[in-house]
């Protein structure tokens, strides 16, 4: 396939990565011209940074820019791109935001976790196709398949719904990970000993139900314990941390002792 991409970060970047190695990246388009250069030179694609320069001969656009510009930017490119298909890889947006202004739409969302520095196993990385047309959902379900073996046609409800809950499976569990390491590190402690307990907590999540899983003071209902961690977040001037350390302590007793 040809095909162009509009945005140039992170999920872009792996985007064409990946789709590189079989299909022909035409452009890439951004605002910033030199974000698309920088991208478009690795994958021998041509940089362009405004709409009408868009190659209208290619079979797909994939929009990977963040939530809030997928609107302003299916505003922009529909006149120029009439007759392609055009998707975006949004967890959280609705078919619609583009079906509405463009009639050959869809959806192609990777449920991961992006990162430049990472590598992304996309084989085993599922892919969420939707589209307004059956023939274009083929499309996309053929490209899908063409780099995972975990693809599914969910609608944009059950996307959303799954959007939701990776926030709280990947955003909020490594914003944890992120106060564990400012506790230890405010007593000089590696928070790499903590690595074995992070992996076996993944794990255990993804074989069993998590709520059978759960584990710790508030567990328990060790009232002592809990009181004694929440004043050592309190003399240590860290009411951000005690102040999460106290939510999802209640939460998790209010879960396992209601």
């Amino acid at each position: 396939m040809r095909i162009s991409i509009i945005g140039a970060g992170r999920v872009a970047y792996h985007l064409v990565r990946v789709l590189s190695a079989q299909h022909e990246i035409v452009q890439i388009y951004s605002r910033t011209l030199d974000k698309a250069q920088q991208l478009a030179n690795r994958f021998k694609a041509q940089a362009i940074a405004q709409p009408e320069n868009l190659n209208q001969n290619i079979d797909l656009i994939i929009i990977a820019v963040s939530d809030q510009s997928i609107a302003n930017v299916i505003r922009q490119v529909h006149s120029y791109l009439q007759d392609v298909l055009i998707v975006h890889t949004s967890g959280s947006t609705h078919l619609n935001v583009l079906a509405d202004i463009h009639a050959k739409s869809g959806v192609f969302y990777p449920l991961q976790t992006f990162s430049l520095e990472r590598e992304i196993d996309w084989e085993n990385t599922p892919l969420f196709i939707e589209a307004s047309d059956p023939t274009d959902q083929e499309i996309l379900t053929h490209l899908a398949n063409s780099l995972s073996k975990r693809v599914y046609q969910y609608s944009s409800d059950q996307r959303l719904s799954l959007h939701l809950a990776a926030v709280f499976a990947c955003n909020f569990s490594n914003y944890c990970y992120d106060m564990a390491k400012q506790v230890v590190d405010a007593q000089q402690v590696d928070f790499s000993l903590l690595y074995p307990l992070i992996l076996e907590t993944a794990n255990k999540a993804t074989q069993n139900d998590p709520r059978q899983g759960q584990t710790g003071p508030a567990m328990r209902g060790d009232q002592n314990i809990l009181n004694m961690h929440q004043q050592m977040l309190e003399q240590s001037q860290r009411q951000d941390l005690a102040g999460v350390y106290k939510l999802l302590s209640q939460q998790i007793l209010e879960r396992h002792h209601s």
